[in-house]
């Protein structure tokens, strides 16, 4: 179902004429910079960190597969925690709600920088990591506040796909700021220093930053148009089950349009990582210096999303970029040669795909359920598309070789196209029954 022109509509003759975007761009642009500095932060020290401190008793490989089994608990928890702090805000309000969520993030994150390692406290030590991880989960899932979703339904009808990027603008950043951080600490410290406390820095950095994101968030949600919003039900939850009555296909569609977005975000940063970690001879400090230059190439890539968008229509573009993605999944085996053609590539494509990510889902839902069916959407295709990225990545290249990770990616694609093509056969018969007579 679409409700896009309702909802704009609706929405444009009441709250949305006191809307100022650029104000909302702002406060969406530094949260986003914010979850995903943590969120790279700690992919990163899933590999240059993690294997050594808490699973020292296995070889190399071993332990970056344990500590990548342990980093899709946060995904796996969040839609749960979005319901649970979704039921708390009638009690706290929407600023208890972020504040309380953020508070647990944060907290979770820094507590992995205070983490004993497993020769100071043996088998306690990884269970600690697996505890600080759901943490994080519970803080990123119940921190869903819509800013984006807002940005995103109110922006102006041919300028969509380009108010539609500047959020995912975040990732690139908040990539490039983790990067050049354990890229200085790599490269200066020894590795013994880098290991034995070098590592505890970045984790405390996020928390400062979560700190003025939730000063930020607090002070956009008390405006005027943020309350109008709420009230219009585009900012307010709806009961999840009822919305799953109605949308529950549309939800399943809309998890799995992004697949290739999200799936080729971890096969460009961590996965390779992982791999030229294991292989390479060369100082890791090199290779985080290559994910930075990539990092730095895909924000005017994302940005150009926002372009090519609005001027040859979102599904288009998505889907010329997915059969790209398959195409270059193929490329993988360039990680043997050192990974540059791979990175420096993998990161426009990801640009391109991940600018637009997040666009195609919200007009798929009616507005009173539009707020909680993005946020277990969104959810959803993290899951699916992310979060055991790594884990499958690695594993494939170690047992069959890395050509076989390429599999990976090319069945995000895959999955892309094929919802593409419901969506396009959906909204045909839609039209044929509409124009029929017929109810749609």
């Amino acid at each position: 179902m679409t409700d896009a022109t309702n909802a704009h509509g609706n929405l444009a003759n009441g709250a949305a004429k006191h809307l100022d975007l650029d104000e909302y761009i702002i406060t969406v642009v530094m949260a986003r910079v914010t979850d995903h500095f943590g969120f790279f932060v700690y992919a990163f020290a899933s590999v240059l960190v993690f294997p050594a401190v808490f699973f020292p008793n296995y070889d190399a490989a071993t332990g970056i597969m344990l500590s990548f089994a342990v980093f899709p608990l946060a995904f796996l928890v969040r839609p749960f925690a979005s319901q649970v702090f979704k039921r708390l805000e009638p009690r706290i309000g929407r600023s208890g709600k972020i504040t309380l969520a953020l508070f647990v993030l944060g907290g979770s994150t820094m507590a992995i920088g205070l983490l004993p390692n497993y020769q100071t406290a043996g088998i306690l030590a990884p269970l600690l990591l697996i505890v600080m991880r759901i943490g994080q989960g519970i803080g990123q899932g119940g921190s869903w506040d819509g800013l984006t979703l807002l940005l995103q339904t109110n922006a102006p009808e041919n300028r969509r796909g380009w108010y539609a990027m500047i959020p995912q603008l975040g990732a690139p950043i908040g990539l490039c700021v983790a990067a050049a951080i354990f890229y200085v600490l790599t490269g200066f410290l020894t590795v013994q220093e880098f290991v034995s406390w070098g590592w505890r820095w970045p984790f405390f950095a996020v928390l400062a930053v979560n700190v003025v994101s939730l000063f930020a968030r607090l002070q956009l949600i008390h405006t005027e148009a943020h309350e109008m919003f709420k009230e219009e039900a585009l900012l307010k939850s709806s009961p999840f089950f009822e919305m799953l009555s109605v949308h529950w296909k549309d939800v399943l569609l809309a998890t799995f349009l992004p697949l290739a977005s999200y799936a080729i975000l971890h096969m460009v940063t961590v996965f390779p990582l992982a791999f030229d970690y294991l292989e390479a001879q060369h100082p890791v400090s090199d290779f985080l210096l290559l994910l930075l230059v990539g990092g730095v190439i895909s924000i005017p890539s994302v940005v150009i999303s926002g372009v090519l968008s609005d001027k040859f229509g979102r599904r288009k573009m998505l889907a010329a970029v997915s059969v790209a993605i398959a195409l270059f999944s193929f490329i993988v085996t360039n990680l043997l040669d050192g990974g540059v053609t791979y990175v420096l590539v993998g990161y426009v494509l990801l640009g391109l795909s991940y600018g637009q990510a997040s666009a195609i889902l919200p007009n798929r839902f009616l507005k009173q359920y539009r707020y909680t069916a993005s946020a277990l959407s969104v959810n959803l295709s993290w899951i699916f598309g992310a979060a055991f990225a790594p884990l499958v990545a690695l594993g494939l290249s170690l047992n069959f070789g890395v050509a076989s990770a390429g599999y990976y990616l090319l069945s995000g694609a895959l999955v892309t196209l094929a919802a593409l093509t419901v969506l396009t056969f959906r909204e045909k018969h839609a039209r044929q029954s509409a124009s029929s007579g017929g109810d749609i």
